[in-house]
């Protein structure tokens, strides 16, 4: 009785998909997409997977139901069924494909699910926030760099902080020429938004940003003299030179010695460095 019951629904649902996709003016069918909305009510796998794909497939032509339209789909993300939250995961950059004032709502909700256990559901995460990377780099890099700027109180999570950090060290860094386009505008956002996050940081994550800054083009062999004063800057404020010095903090020994050693093949030609 249930197993017919899950048909119907199934039925309905590819019902109501058909009449959006034929309609020339699909806003005039709003029962229709309320209706797939309802689905994420649903007992049946396969009709929380069908809907999974059409909420976000007619998004764009019912704003007055987007908080629901989203709600559902991260009723499914949630749901126990992995093949249920893998396929709304794939759905969610849909969302901001015609309405990018979603982007950054949409990119939170990815970087809350990279911390999943399954593999093939943290594959589908890193795809789905790739995807928006390429959709609009400068919001998503954004979104993206919130999560691991200095983490308050209500945002102490430091496993998502780290799920967070190896996204963007593993995926998004070795991406850099593909993603930061144009060179000039967009590599000085994302110097702009690792300086930001570089309040809290371990010594190995500062090496990492380091490296990374490092092998733009904006600080590159033919850089002018004023980026690489910005990056002694950035190293002399990670030595925390002004702090007074206690010979028992090996943390802050540590951290100095290894801000020396980033410190010094700046040295040669540059003034400055005799202040670091």
């Amino acid at each position: 009785m249930a197993e017919s019951s899950d048909e119907a629904i199934i039925e309905k649902l590819y019902e109501y998909g058909e009449r959006l996709n034929e309609a020339k003016d699909k806003s005039q069918n709003v029962e229709d997409y309320e209706n797939i909305i309802k689905a994420a009510k649903s007992s049946s796998v396969k009709a929380m997977q069908l809907a999974a794909q059409l909420i976000p497939r007619f998004f764009k032509y019912f704003p007055s139901l987007s908080v629901r339209a989203v709600d559902a789909q991260l009723d499914f993300c949630e749901a126990e069924e992995l093949g249920v939250r893998v396929q709304a995961i794939r759905g969610l950059p849909l969302f901001c494909k015609d309405t990018p004032e979603h982007l950054s709502k949409i990119v939170d909700i990815l970087v809350q699910l990279l911390t999943a256990e399954e593999n093939v559901e943290r594959d589908a995460v890193n795809k789905a926030l790739l995807s928006l990377l390429r959709q609009d780099v400068e919001a998503s890099l954004t979104a993206l760099f919130k999560h691991i700027e200095t983490i308050d109180e209500q945002m102490s999570d430091d496993n998502l902080r780290e799920r967070t950090l190896v996204f963007i060290k593993d995926k998004v860094f070795p991406l850099k020429a593909e993603l930061l386009k144009p060179p000039e505008k967009m590599e000085r956002h994302i110097t702009d938004l690792i300086k930001k996050s570089l309040q809290d940081v371990t010594g190995g994550e500062f090496k990492m940003f380091m490296d990374f800054l490092r092998s733009l083009s904006i600080f590159g062999d033919k850089a002018p003299q004023e980026r690489v004063q910005e990056l002694i800057e950035i190293i002399s404020g990670q030595a925390d030179l002004d702090a007074q010095f206690h010979v028992s903090d090996g943390d802050h020994i540590n951290r100095l010695i290894a801000c020396l050693f980033m410190g010094y093949p700046f040295s040669r030609g540059v003034p400055q460095i005799a202040n670091f």
